[in-house]
């Protein structure tokens, strides 16, 4: 039987915690040395399952790859072949689509296979083939997607959605085409920022960083150089999320205070908030927990966007904090149609929720929750009913929880320092 949490629920969490490296930076980087003539070592990378994929795809290439400590990485592309990417590993990953970019830039060509990832809906690529293609590059779609191009040239590129993936491949694409680049209705996401800061560290040419239009002049080389991951503003707003949810005293140290304000803009609206000094979160016990009204006394909507928007990966973790919260409040997921659909596992543990479509879900609050046993359908949702697990009473049993290891590293060992009774059962899966 593959391996499930057991979770003992309903005491209150103290202690100090510090976020992970943020895996939506960590795989881009990785992409991103593979474009370097020499090795990179990158620091605070995440040992989750999502990076050891990545690794073994990187590695199947003929890159080196070595672990040079706990969290440290050192990638060596001399080895680098262009042939095809592994297709079983490609359908574990969504990320694996990242490595188009740099392959193309590199060899001129690259075949890949669908990529995989969470089933949270349908998750366009088309944004990523038509940057490549303004910059020179032709696209044969079928079974596999093969891509090629002569010589890659700098050009114009107006995005037709502000794409994270697709961004990050324009970015590692342009930076070694020839001429100018300029790429408009581009992702601003705190990772997207940080790779483009790794691309210029190994000697890119790149403005317009937190912003939406972003500048690249193509360069003819890059070097190897030192990179480190910025914290997890994500794994940040779950462990806000798990103080409120069981009324814990909670302190998140090394956060980066500018990656925060949407996402405590948003807890704020269900009273629960903060307080931030420097780099250290602190999350009081007893917080308020009441939604907000709008003004007029109309029911608030909490919804998420692209950067600055409230970050669609805390959506799940919203929803589980409203049902602790006295008041009535929308969640409105615009970005993928079937991350709601976790909400079911949550009222089955007691939670007062509609589900109004797979964008939309009411909350009534506070509800009672009682132990259970559930399933992680996704990353997020997983992490979503761990926090319900950890609010409620009694037992609960998490199934599938390979979900939640892709995206938290050793979230049971760190949650048990806080004083959550958690324990692994079963045997442990075998990595790819």
């Amino acid at each position: 039987m593959s391996q499930r949490f057991v979770v003992e629920g309903g005491q209150a969490l103290h202690g100090s915690i510090r976020p992970a490296g943020n895996k939506n930076a960590a795989l881009p980087m990785i992409a991103a040395a593979l474009l370097a003539d020499g090795p990179s070592e990158i620091a605070n990378v995440p040992r989750i399952r999502d990076v050891e994929v990545l690794l073994h795809i990187v590695a199947d290439l003929g890159a080196g790859v070595h672990w040079t400590g706990s969290n440290a990485l050192r990638i060596d592309p001399g080895g680098l072949e262009a042939k095809p990417l592994d297709q079983e590993l490609c359908a574990q990953l969504r990320a694996s689509i990242l490595l188009a970019g740099p392959m193309l830039a590199r060899f001129g060509s690259v075949t890949l296979p669908p990529p995989g990832g969470d089933v949270i809906g349908r998750r366009r690529l088309d944004t990523h083939f038509l940057a490549l293609e303004r910059l020179g590059a032709t696209v044969d779609i079928g079974s596999e997607y093969h891509i090629s191009a002569g010589k890659l040239r700098g050009a114009e590129i107006f995005l037709d959605e502000p794409s994270v993936t697709a961004t990050e491949n324009a970015l590692m694409a342009a930076v070694l085409a020839e001429g100018r680049t300029i790429l408009r209705n581009a992702a601003c996401e705190p990772h997207v920022q940080d790779l483009a800061r790794a691309l210029i560290a190994m000697g890119g040419r790149i403005t317009g960083i937190g912003t939406n239009v972003l500048e690249i002049e193509g360069v003819e080389r890059l070097s190897g150089t030192s990179l480190e991951v910025g914290p997890d503003h994500v794994e940040v707003g779950s462990f806000i999320g798990l103080a409120a949810v069981t009324n814990g005293d909670i302190v998140i140290e090394g956060v980066r205070p500018q990656d925060l304000q949407p996402i405590l803009l948003q807890f704020d609206r269900l009273g629960v908030r903060p307080r931030l000094d420097g780099d250290r979160l602190h999350v009081a016990a007893s917080q308020e927990r009441r939604v907000r009204p709008d003004l007029g006394g109309h029911v608030p909507q909490i919804e998420d966007g692209p950067w600055p928007a409230f970050p669609a990966d805390l959506i799940s973790i919203a929803v589980v904090v409203a049902t602790q919260c006295d008041g009535l409040v929308m969640i409105f997921e615009k970005m993928f149609e079937s991350r709601l659909f976790f909400v079911d596992k949550l009222v089955g543990l007691g939670a007062r929720a509609v589900l109004c479509d797979p964008h939309r879900v009411v909350v009534a609050g506070p509800s009672r929750l009682h132990g259970g046993v559930v399933e992680s359908p996704d990353i997020r949702a997983g992490m979503a009913m761990l926090l319900a697990a950890l609010a409620a009473d009694g037992q609960s049993v998490i199934h599938n929880i390979r979900q939640i290891d892709r995206g938290y590293e050793r979230i049971d060992e760190r949650l048990r320092t806080l004083g959550a009774d958690i324990e692994r059962v079963g045997e442990p899966e075998v990595s790819p």
